[in-house]
């Protein structure tokens, strides 16, 4: 197998001159470093790869789970992501052993109609994603500094191609910025989960016991595994190991994807606990049983029309779980018609 390896050595670019150096230090076990110093080198590709699992489509998929049913799709997101730590080791194993990416085999192995097929579905594929991608930054512009949605997609793609165009660089520099990006989200979701106060013990019990809440439920969770273990990431995963650190030793190859391995547990539980938070923002007043708890619009029919417990102007504010009465307020005649309606109280469309 490592005869077959192609080398990739002197291709080193100048910024990972030292990052290089330091792994082939630590594979032929030279120096005497701290366990973080040792694995330094060797973390990044799945971080950047991770940035798949905390894209729009996750983000859709988990806060309209949580906004549906609280925690009860928590168990579906812990498993994803255990399938996917397994799918992203296998590519990144594939890239270290190989020397090629994921792409580059499947050509080499399937007849050229097959592949001509896959080149146009991968195209297909490839786009779709980053379409949600673009439009996702662009509106996250627009939302966050009233910039025209033209002139936000414009931005977007200046910062896509000037963070593409540190690849001259290297690999280091690429993955910095991107590993940097993650921690922002990662950071701002956990801490708004703290904020809010979850239940702990509904956390723990529904990570671990599968259940289901009638058939739209399945649907949430066959979109939230669809938007977690992706194709594209897998072929990104391979192309990102196969020439980022090279030895032809078995020992050291071994050495290599163990590192890599560590890479992959600590980036992946990271995408895993920013999709666990953002089913716990989605419903994030949503107590036991799925009755919504969620501050409900100003407007008294429309909280009616939501089927919220609602707060009503003029009246005391109620807390999750407790039904207004709304006899004696504005709106109580819409209010009640929407109760009669959603008797449990559970039903919350987001707008």
């Amino acid at each position: 197998m490592p005869q077959d390896r192609p080398s990739t050595s002197g291709r080193v670019r100048p910024g990972d001159v030292t990052t290089v150096r330091a792994a082939m230090e630590v594979l032929a076990e030279r120096g005497r470093k701290g366990w973080l110093a040792r694995l330094l080198p060797f973390l990044g590709p799945a971080f950047v790869a991770s940035v798949a699992y905390v894209d729009p489509g996750n983000f859709a998929t988990n806060i309209q789970g949580g906004a549906r049913f609280g925690y009860t799709l928590l168990w579906v997101v812990f498993a994803s992501n255990l399938m996917a730590m397994l799918t992203q080791a296998l590519s990144a194993k594939l890239g270290i052993a190989t020397g090629r990416n994921l792409a580059e085999l499947c050509r080499e192995h399937f007849p050229a109609p097959v592949v001509w097929g896959m080149w146009a579905l991968m195209e297909a594929v490839a786009m779709a994603t980053d379409l949600a991608e673009f439009l996702g930054a662009a509106i996250g512009l627009n939302l966050l500094f009233h910039i025209p949605l033209l002139a936000a997609g414009f931005l977007t793609a200046i910062a896509t191609f000037v963070i593409l165009g540190l690849e001259r660089y290297g690999f280091r520099p690429l993955e910095a910025i991107i590993t940097s990006l993650v921690g922002v989200i990662a950071i701002s979701y956990l801490v708004e989960v703290v904020l809010a106060g979850p239940d702990w013990g509904q956390i723990a019990f529904h990570s671990v016991v599968p259940q289901f809440a009638g058939p739209e439920s399945v649907l949430l969770a066959c979109g939230i595994l669809g938007a977690t273990v992706m194709p594209h990431v897998i072929f990104l995963h391979s192309s990102l190991t196969q020439g980022r650190i090279v030895t032809r030793d078995p020992r050291q190859l071994r050495r290599l994807f163990h590192f890599e391995l560590v890479d992959v547990v600590m980036a992946m539980s990271l995408a895993g606990l920013v999709n666990a938070a953002l089913l716990r923002y989605g419903g994030h007043h949503v107590g036991a049983g799925g009755h919504a708890g969620l501050s409900p619009p100003a407007d008294p029919a429309l909280a009616a029309t939501a089927g919220h417990h609602a707060a009503i102007p003029g009246g005391h504010r109620r807390g999750p779980g407790a039904h207004a009465d709304a006899g004696h307020q504005p709106g109580g005649a819409q209010l009640r018609a929407s109760l009669r309606a959603h008797p449990t109280g559970d039903v919350y469309a987001p707008p």
